[in-house]
């Protein structure tokens, strides 16, 4: 008898003759979270994989939840394949839960299985109900149903925990994420890096209009973030000198749309030198002055790689339960400022044309204020555990 952790792939079966580079970035991930496990292994088996030798079993169930491209997991005890034993340990399962209604599943994988699945699940079911008194079956709306997998082992499980799905981190390239404070830029994050996309993060920071405090609520979104997308780098960005620029050079009401502007700018040049493919923003169609058809091409105009925009379509409530669901809401809403709100004007421009903006921007030397604020960012990173590497 041994107890494991039986984890189920999703999308991963679709694949066909990468299928091999799939998985190897699925184990890498799996791994990662056994980081205070140094016992533990992760083992491919026969459409499943087992994670042996965890002494923490609930905090690393926990974490491989949340691992891209794992379907399900189940806390599981193997025993030979053998229907004595697999009875056996099927007793001693239900013994410690109270008498109640229960089924059993059988999934025979190992069809060299002498047993059919139906006549595994009559065996087992008749042995629980003549050896613990007080058990009825019930096939329709049991209250515990035991499953046994017979594979390379006999694996039984009485509960199936579903998790985060999507595809493997790193297997769909890298995007920089430009990741303020606020609710939805966390949850673009996490729906591209769902999609197998490794993401690092832009932070754009105006000490001392905005202080530590802002800073630290950044850095703990991506620490939260790296719970799913693994290592997550965030390039905190000097912002400071070209908002007070723009701030003293040109219109008001067009603040806000040069400053994206110099954001996609500054995000673009650290994608290039970072090999990323791809920006990834939380705007949402319509939901500020700045994120209306015409502002969000006005700011497209400066960069020439595809921006993602994963919550383009979803209303507030939307993105805010997203936002729940992966731990970031709580942070997301902390009163810090970050520098988008610092520097708000009165009156927005809603509908900004791309050449009156071009206009307004002529009196800036945008090349020499991107590169100097790319040459002065920071990094820090945070692994899958949201520990600091290099802080």
């Amino acid at each position: 008898m041994e107890q494991l952790i039986l984890v189920r792939f999703g999308e991963i079966h679709l694949k066909g003759l990468n299928r091999p580079y799939f998985e190897h970035r699925l184990v890498r991930e799996m791994k990662r979270r056994l980081y205070d496990e140094p016992q533990a292994a992760v083992e491919k088996g026969d459409g499943r994989y087992y994670i042996r030798g965890v002494q923490n079993l609930d905090a690393v169930m926990e974490r491989i939840r949340k691992v891209f491209g794992v379907h399900s997991l189940s806390p599981a005890i193997a025993v030979e394949k053998d229907i004595s034993a697999i009875r056996d340990q099927a007793v001693e399962m239900m013994r410690d839960k109270r008498p109640t209604t229960f089924k059993v599943k059988a999934r025979r994988a190992d069809k060299r299985f002498p047993m059919t699945s139906p006549e595994i699940c009559e065996e087992v079911g008749g042995y629980i109900l003549e050896n613990l008194p007080g058990w009825k079956v019930d096939v329709h709306h049991p209250e515990v149903t035991l499953e046994v997998e017979v594979r390379e082992q006999a694996f039984l499980h009485c509960e199936t925990l579903p998790a985060a799905g999507g595809m493997p981190v790193g297997t769909n390239g890298r995007a920089f994420l430009l990741l303020s404070g606020g609710i939805d830029s966390p949850v673009a994050g996490y729906m591209v890096a769902k999609r197998g996309v490794a993401i690092e993060a832009v932070h754009f920071f105006s000490y001392p209009y905005t202080g530590e405090p802002a800073k630290e609520k950044v850095l703990t979104l991506a620490k939260l973030l790296s719970e799913y997308a693994g290592p997550v780098r965030v390039h905190v960005v000097p912002f400071t000198k070209i908002q007070q620029e723009i701030y003293q050079k040109c219109p008001e009401g067009e603040l806000t749309v040069i400053m994206r502007r110099f954001m996609m700018r500054i995000a673009q040049g650290l994608a290039q030198r970072g090999k990323g493919g791809a920006l990834v923003t939380g705007e949402s169609i319509g939901q500020v002055a700045s994120q209306t058809m015409e502002a969000l091409a006005a700011t497209d105009a400066v960069v020439d790689m595809p921006v993602f925009r994963p919550v383009i379509g979803m209303d507030k409530q939307e993105i805010m339960e997203i936002a729940m669901k992966i731990g970031t809401y709580e942070t997301s809403i902390l009163p810090y400022e970050d520098c988008c709100t610092v520097f708000t004007p009165r009156h927005p421009v809603t509908r900004p044309k791309l050449e009156r903006i071009e206009a307004s921007e002529k009196v800036l030397d945008i090349g020499a204020l991107v590169q100097e604020a790319i040459d002065g960012t920071e990094e820090v990173t945070f692994n899958a555990a949201g520990r600091g590497l290099d802080e």
